[in-house]
């Protein structure tokens, strides 16, 4: 007998309270692996009949790849594999509870139930995630707020400027909002992985190991047609300039509605962002970490090497760097290829640096082996020890002999303020000493040295490496740029150079000064200033020459991450080089946002948006771009009339949050003269 279609209840908000998927806005039912859910389903006349469930998913579903389970009720909850208990019976319907083991392939199933001889009738399908609630799971993370945090949390803040000037701006997850777990879960059939071997593929997703290094490869557009496409050119004609994003939905819905062809344009933060809100949707706990001055060390000799010209302008030369900042993620989960102590946060980099096993993927590489210089162990170890351990060698380049000269070396130069958002509180947190013993340390030059070994760059002669006689040679004066007055686009920039003679007798010097326009990976864009000067210096004396950048000057050529490298070449006659070079963050102006009243759960509330134009011209274009999660749907763009020298403007407009609790805003405002001026506020809804 053939069983007419049952009708399912799943039970959507019972089960997904106890799953802690409440905030999906599904009607699909949506839980976490290694946990009962409960179902009632009626067209079985006599419930007692022999009940076999059939949980499938991918394209071929099978026992032997764990894609496929069939399991009948039982008393008892199979650690092992899949299980089903009656709770309850009625004349014609009946509530199982359902529970799927721990280590599950994530992502939609359908289940079907066969009932006596009769053929397998569907029930409907459901998704199943990551549970960093259950001890059993890989991703089990013990402190409630933590999990909180790392997969409940739609709102983040993204460090950013350079280590002199750490600023930070908000983002917006959003990996609970419309359709984002579906995007999620195709991004995963998109990969080369799946496209090469579904079914082996499809039988991995139980690994967040496994998950974790194809997403990071995924996000980036390279090899794949993934979701971003990365442009560090300065120029972003045909897409959106890296730093106008305020959140990763835009980026996910637009990859989904181009037919998945990659959005337009990424840079390391806007990677890092949308890895972090795909792995936090699928359950997997997740933070972005920012690394300021971080190496990118392209041949793997555990040392970056910058070259200037005799006037003192960086060359790019080479394929080393060093940028101001790098956005990565780290996602919390067991190794158990390593053992249980290179178990906890892992670093996965979205990217695309540098290939690994032949595409653009970095990770996941166990922190604590960075810390311990663990470098032979996977994944990408030896990268990102780099990128926040490689020596500096700065050298003096002549283009016309083709020699290049030591200026100096620096080992403590890379890998400074590690940070990253605090749990529950919008304030940053350095985690420099989770990556590395104490800049300087004996143990911390040790850990170095053993890097090196298992590198094999111990024992083996590098003819581009620097003497030791070079290393060591001492300068005879020492120089700094200081800051003198506010670093604010639309002012003057005054910077003092400091000169002091270290030497008992008098040194003559005569000193190149640049200053470029940089992208925030220092690659030098427009030049803005040069002008060269003579002194001597007496015995141990200290000089202060003041320099002045006047905001014309450099206002057609910033880049819009408002970075500008100063550089001094110092020529000392009868001594060796200094340079003396200062990467420089400009600050915004400031924009208020005011929210007038409360805010009620589907209650209008009016909020206000003010900007003053601080500079003497008007300021036309102006754009003013709106979005937070739970506060309203998409994103609000409004168009703001030009504003004369000095003048106010004042923007108005309304929201209806639509759920309570701490909730934020993020607002982003541009015009001709000033790029992507970013703010948030915090905004309490209550019911």
């Amino acid at each position: 007998l053939a069983a007419t279609q049952p009708s399912t209840n799943w039970h959507l908000k019972e089960n997904a309270r106890e799953h802690h998927t409440s905030k999906f806005s599904s009607e699909e039912l949506i839980v976490r692996r290694g946990q009962a859910f409960t179902i009632t389903f009626n067209g079985t006349e006599k419930p007692e009949q022999n009940l076999i469930f059939l949980a499938e998913t991918g394209p071929k579903p099978s026992k032997a790849a764990k894609t496929l389970a069939t399991f009948g009720i039982s008393s008892a909850v199979s650690k092992e594999g899949w299980s089903a208990a009656l709770q309850s019976t009625s004349s014609n319907s009946v509530s199982i509870s359902i529970s799927s083991p721990h280590n599950a392939v994530i992502g939609r199933y359908k289940l079907s139930v066969q009932i006596g001889s009769s053929s397998p009738a569907s029930l409907g399908t459901f998704v199943l995630l990551f549970n960093p609630w259950s001890s059993g799971d890989d991703v089990f993370m013990p402190n409630e707020a933590e999990c909180q945090e790392y997969v409940l949390e739609e709102f983040g803040i993204i460090f950013a400027g350079n280590k002199n000037r750490i600023s930070g701006f908000g983002w917006n997850f959003g990996q609970f909002q419309g359709d984002i777990l579906n995007i999620c879960l195709s991004i995963l059939d998109r990969s080369l992985y799946y496209r090469q071997d579904p079914v082996t593929d499809v039988s991995h997703r139980h690994d967040p190991r496994y998950l974790g290094r194809v997403l990071s490869a995924m996000v980036n557009a390279n090899d794949d047609q993934g979701v971003v496409l990365g442009n560090w050119s300065g120029k972003y004609e045909g897409g959106k300039n890296p730093s106008s994003w305020t959140g990763s939905g835009e980026i996910l819905q637009g990859w989904k509605k181009s037919g998945f062809k990659p959005v337009k344009y990424g840079q390391c933060w806007v990677f890092a962002a949308v890895l972090t809100t795909v792995l936090r949707c699928l359950g997997i706990p997740t933070r972005t970490i920012t690394n300021f001055s971080s190496a990118h060390d392209a041949d793997g000799n555990l040392r970056v090497d910058e070259f200037y010209d005799a006037d003192g302008n960086h060359l790019e030369r080479g394929a080393d760097s060093i940028w101001n900042f790098h956005v990565w993620n780290e996602s919390w989960f067991k190794r158990n290829d390593l053992g249980p102590s290179y178990s906890g946060w892992q670093v996965l980099d979205a990217t695309p640096q540098e290939e690994s096993g032949g595409i653009y993927q970095c990770g996941p590489a166990s922190r604590h082996a960075i810390k311990e210089g663990e470098v032979d162990l996977d994944y990408d170890c030896p990268f990102v020890f780099a990128e926040v351990n490689a020596d500096c060698m700065y050298w003096n380049y002549d283009s016309a002999s083709g020699k290049k000269t030591l200026i100096f070396s620096k080992s403590t130069e890379i890998g400074d303020s590690i940070s990253t958002k605090a749990v529950g509180r919008d304030d940053r947190v350095d985690v420099t000493s989770d990556y590395k013993y104490e800049e300087g340390s004996a143990k911390e030059r040790d850990i170095f040295k053993k890097a090196r070994k298992k590198l094999g760059l111990e024992d083996k002669f590098d003819p581009t490496a620097p003497t030791q006689e070079e290393i060591e040679q001492k300068p005879d004066i020492s120089g700094k740029f200081k800051v003198a007055g506010s670093l604010e686009v639309g002012k003057d920039l005054n910077l003092l150079l400091v000169l002091e003679n270290l030497q008992s007798d008098a040194k003559t010097v005569n000193v190149n000064m640049t200053a470029w326009s940089t992208l925030y990976t220092r690659r030098p864009v427009n030049e803005i200033w040069k002008d060269s000067l003579s002194v001597t210096l007496a015995p141990k004396e200290e000089k202060q020459f003041p320099i002045k950048i006047k905001y014309p000057e450099y206002q057609q050529q910033i880049t819009t991450d408002k970075t500008i490298q100063v550089t001094a070449l110092c020529h000392v006659e009868d001594g060796i080089q200094v340079l003396v070079q200062r990467n420089i963050t400009l600050d915004n102006p400031a924009i208020d946002i005011q929210v007038l009243g409360e805010a009620k759960v589907n209650k209008e509330v009016v909020v206000e948006v003010a900007f003053t134009n601080p500079i003497d011209t008007e300021v036309k274009d102006c754009v003013l771009q709106v979005e937070g999660s739970d506060l309203l749907r998409g994103i609000l763009e409004l168009r703001i009339p030009p504003l004369k020298a000095s003048e106010k403007s004042s923007t108005k407009f309304k929201l209806i949050p639509s759920e309570a609790g701490p909730k934020h805003l993020l607002v982003n405002f541009s015009c001709d003269k000033f790029a992507d001026i970013k703010t948030f506020k915090m905004v309490n809804v209550i019911n």
